[in-house]
């Protein structure tokens, strides 16, 4: 007997037309690389997410072809997220801290056709350009000269006009991003990721066991959009409806804890090095931010140290939360947090809970 309940197909694109049509006035800002804020609305990065699709199906880009970014985190990005998917494209997300050969080996591994890439990681592009087969480059940035045979973001999209005659959906289980491994052992490794799976995880991690991520809050994601897929922020977050800052490059303590104060931040996410670095900003000028919005800083890529999660929450009154992943998992796999039955426990032994690795989501 079958049931008689709706079924559709779990994609991105449903995510983009939700945050589209319930959030279209929330924000996404982003901090330049001259620090000045860029702001417009989950109705603006649909439009042009759109817009994106159809200037790279302008191209000659069809469902299953590749399209690489090598960019930090920043609005465009977001739009390659959503707009290279939508029409069957599968976006290929670049590590930019990946050594030259690497890099190269991968682009050609993946048969990438297009590349989007930050006018301040061109060299990075140049390191291995003569050893890639790239159909088209696209740059993002401030209007700088660009190299021979590149085009322009910006011209790019000011070529294609978004309309309510949008492609159908693709399948869910067809191929929507891929991302490669470090390759800490042997060759980096491509891990494909289907529409389903992402739907899936944005669902998963948005729960109150996973991320619990609220139409109120304002995300920061500290790890970078170019690895594993800024562990689904950008998508839980539109799903929601949440507001998204990217700070770009500005990774250094300074400039996210000033993020953090300014705009007010309840929820952020890195690795235990960014928090290390952040603690000692911290310690060295108590009193200097205002973090009284923040109220979860989850932490993952590397195991938590206890005595991290202590400082923070003692000195700081901060809370840290221990994730774990793998770009093969989506790449949340289990968080921990302090279950029923341990809240009588003596703060000690919550720490040492919350430092261990916790249950699947």
């Amino acid at each position: 007997m079958d049931s008689l309940m709706m079924d559709y197909p779990l994609t991105l694109n449903a995510i983009l037309r939700r945050a589209e049509q319930f959030y279209a006035t929330r924000e996404v800002a982003t901090w330049l690389p001259d620090k000045s804020w860029h702001r417009y609305t989950y109705a603006d990065m649909a439009r042009r997410a759109k817009c994106l699709a159809l200037a790279l199906q302008g191209l000659g880009i069809r469902a299953g072809d590749r399209v690489a970014t090598l960019c930090w985190n920043h609005y465009p990005h977001l739009e390659a997220y959503f707009g290279v998917p939508s029409f069957g494209g599968v976006l290929h997300t670049l590590n930019i801290r990946l050594h030259p050969d690497d890099l190269a080996y991968i682009m050609n591994h993946a048969g990438d056709r297009v590349l989007i890439v930050d006018e301040s990681l061109l060299p990075v592009w140049e390191a291995v350009s003569d050893h890639v087969s790239m159909e088209h480059v696209v740059v993002v940035g401030e209007g700088g000269s660009l190299p021979a045979g590149a085009a322009g973001y910006e011209s790019l999209l000011a070529g294609a006009s978004a309309d309510d005659s949008a492609p159908p959906d693709p399948d869910e289980y067809q191929a929507a991003i891929m991302c490669y491994t470090s390759g800490t052992t042997g060759r980096p490794k491509g891990v494909v990721y289907s529409h389903r799976a992402l739907a899936l995880h944005t669902l998963a991690g948005a729960l109150s066991c996973g991320f619990n991520v609220r139409e109120l809050d304002c995300v920061l994601p500290a790890v970078p959009m170019f690895h594993v897929n800024a562990w689904g922020w950008p998508f839980i977050a539109a799903m929601m409806g949440a507001k998204q800052v990217f700070v770009g490059p500005h990774l250094d303590p300074v400039s996210l804890l000033q993020a953090f104060q300014d705009e007010r931040v309840t929820l952020t996410a890195g690795v235990p090095t960014i928090w290390v670095r952040v603690l000692e900003e911290l310690d060295a000028r108590p009193g200097a931010y205002d973090l009284s919005a923040m109220r979860q800083i989850l932490v993952g890529g590397a195991a938590l140290p206890k005595s991290l999660l202590k400082a923070y929450e003692e000195r700081h009154n901060l809370c840290l939360v221990q994730a774990w992943g793998m770009t093969e998992t989506t790449p949340i796999g289990v968080l921990s947090r302090v279950r029923p039955g341990q809240t009588d426990a003596s703060m000690d032994e919550q720490h040492t809970q919350r430092a261990r690795q916790g249950i699947p989501v």
